[in-house]
């Protein structure tokens, strides 16, 4: 019903920047969030940056300022974005993107494939 497909991940040095993005087609026609994930190695999932359906932003701690959560949408799919600046090694970690859909009435969670994102000299 839902289709999330991620790209942007990859190795950066300390400092610099990447963009995550993540396009999903399909029932698309009630999303009511949309989110940034991130699992680093050892450690439980956790959330870094959320978008309502409204446009309102949250983000943890450790990445307020540094990282931004936006959106866009077309006629066939809808994007979310993660601009990460600011790259520290502590950010290294696979990031998932996970939309929640309300569906006939259900709240739907649809996660994407997980990307690498390594931040090393």
């Amino acid at each position: 019903q839902v289709q999330l497909v991620e790209s942007g991940g990859g190795l950066v040095q300390p400092g610099g920047s990447l963009r995550l993005s993540c396009a999903a087609t399909g029932r698309l026609f009630n999303i009511a969030s949309m989110g940034w994930y991130r699992q680093a190695p050892g450690k439980e999932r956790e959330l870094v940056a959320h978008i309502t359906n409204t446009g309102s932003t949250t983000y943890t701690g450790s990445v307020q300022g540094r990282f931004t959560i936006s959106r866009s949408r077309d006629s066939v799919k809808n994007t979310v974005y993660l601009q990460m600046n600011s790259l520290k090694p502590e950010d290294t970690a696979v990031y998932y993107c996970k939309y929640t859909i309300v569906i006939t009435g259900r709240t739907n969670d649809y996660w994407g494939q997980g990307t690498q994102v390594t931040v090393s000299s």
